[in-house]
């Protein structure tokens, strides 16, 4: 499992909720546009985290169980929508997709939206295939737990209010009041924040998506984000294609062989996809022409909305469509497996071809680094070098926050001491007589090291450093000038 700042974060947010009473209503800060999203994924995690006695384990356990149901969702979806052999194939493909397994093993709020994502898929499908519209309040709950989970879900709340609107003459008023009412309890944890504070987060999203300079149609940019967002669902899902930096020192032939299957699956299963819409019209099969339109809506409208985003697209946006390569592979091998004898030979040797070949890239298959291991080591290391003594923390990083080593200290009662400014703390009463330091980076030097941690320590020297796991632990005491 992963264990870095963001994951420190979260448990040290939920370990107060539960020790210490602080409940929260709202979530992490988003990547991206300087807003926060929804606490819902708190309050996942906490039954978890107590179960497990203030482990982080506990949460990472809940992801992992998300993970399995939503295997079983995908089976049971592909049954429903399109047949047996298409449920069977999608949900092994799917189970086995070692990006898949990578955001089923840790605890991070992204890792659990594909469940909801696909529930609220299969749950809309239900309504208008059965025209149980009182079921749109289950679609209204997702929503509301989905977009506080991440904000690329607003982009499948989009294609479900299309899908919603293309029925707007077989549904009643009540049917939208479930719905809106389903939305709200969804959202109610961040809903009340939001009433609290004027819609301060509301209000930031819509200025980052309206008038941004994150977002914007600019052609060029919006055909190369489709074609690179559409192939990388199949070459990253079905067939591990490494991320573009990984590519560097694998053989041209073997990237080139990538890069054909890759366009291949594409193309296939986009045609697969257009197939089933073609006999479903020609069938003047209703049902399955809705399916065709819903599958058809849930990878065209969120694909649009990636088109005219400018930043760095990562894989786990995708949460909102992972099944849709999966499904659409599946169709592609069960259409080639109904062309005669050649077509099963292929068929079947493309199961088993991709399965043994995702299979043997499982995350699993090596030896772990043992993150959450590797951060109490170091952080019972900090606590043993301060002799139980106050001290101040500092954390010297590429790119991570302090926030694993923290929730050891406090979990443990042996928090260090924040050093506050002189506004706040004109006595220097918050610098204590060490700094513990550590170094995830192997060259920092922290004597005189620019981080507010260490500068507001002040002038210094090193009185130890020892070398613990992967990093250096410094410590600093205040400088003491020889006399003459």
């Amino acid at each position: 499992m992963t264990f870095l700042g963001d994951e420190g974060r979260d448990v040290l947010v939920v370990k107060r909720m539960l020790v210490d009473g602080k409940f929260t209503l709202l979530g992490p800060t988003a990547s991206v546009g300087g807003f926060f999203m929804g606490p819902v994924y708190y309050y996942f995690m906490l039954p978890f985290l107590w179960a497990w006695n203030l482990s982080p384990v506990g949460p990472a356990v809940m992801v992992a169980l998300f993970g399995i149901a939503t295997v079983l969702l995908v089976y049971v979806v592909g049954i429903q929508w399109f047949s047996k052999p298409v449920a069977v194939i999608s949900s092994l493909l799917y189970a086995i997709s070692p990006i898949i397994i990578a955001y089923s093993r840790s605890s991070w709020n992204p890792n659990i939206v594909p469940f909801f994502a696909l529930l609220s898929m299969y749950i809309l499908g239900k309504a208008i295939l059965t025209k149980q519209y009182t079921l749109l309040f289950w679609v209204g709950l997702c929503a509301g737990i989905g977009v506080q989970l991440h904000y690329t879900y607003l982009f499948l709340i989009l294609t479900q209010g299309v899908l919603v609107a293309v029925q707007y003459r077989k549904l009643k008023v009540i049917d939208i009041v479930y719905l809106v009412l389903g939305f709200c309890l969804g959202f109610s944890p961040f809903l009340a924040f939001e009433l609290r504070h004027g819609f301060t987060n509301s209000r930031s999203i819509l200025e980052f998506v309206f008038a941004g300079k994150d977002t914007g149609f600019q052609w060029h940019q919006f055909i190369g984000n489709i074609q690179d967002v559409s192939s990388r669902l199949f070459g990253r899902f079905i067939i591990r294609i490494p991320e573009p930096n990984m590519l560097g020192g694998i053989p041209s032939t073997i990237r080139g062989s990538w890069r054909v299957g890759q366009s291949l699956l594409t193309v296939g299963g986009l045609i697969a996809l257009m197939t089933l819409g073609i006999r479903s019209k020609k069938a003047n099969n209703q049902n399955r022409m809705n399916i065709f339109i819903l599958l058809l809506s849930w990878f065209v409208i969120p694909l649009f909305f990636f088109g005219i985003y400018k930043k760095n697209i990562y894989d786990y946006y995708f949460g909102i469509f992972f099944p849709i390569p999966f499904y659409l592979t599946a169709l592609l091998i069960v259409d080639v497996i109904n062309i005669r004898y050649i077509g099963k030979v292929i068929g079947i040797a493309a199961i088993i071809g991709l399965s043994l070949f995702n299979w043997q890239g499982r995350p699993f298959i090596y030896e772990p680094n043992r993150q959450l291991a590797q951060v109490a080591l170091i952080s019972q290391t900090v606590l043993e070098k301060s002799e139980g003594k106050p001290f101040n923390f500092a954390l010297i990083t590429g790119g991570n926050s302090d926030h694993a080593y923290r929730y050891f200290f406090e979990i443990w009662n042996k928090k260090p001491v924040v050093i506050e400014n002189t506004d706040i703390d004109s006595q220097r009463n918050t610098v204590t007589d060490q700094l513990l330091v550590v170094c995830e980076d192997t060259s920092c030097q922290p004597l005189g090291n620019s981080l507010w941690e260490v500068a507001g320590f002040g002038r210094a020297e090193i009185a130890g450093v020892w070398d613990v796991s992967v990093v250096k632990i410094y410590k600093l005491v205040h400088y003491a000038k020889l006399l003459p």
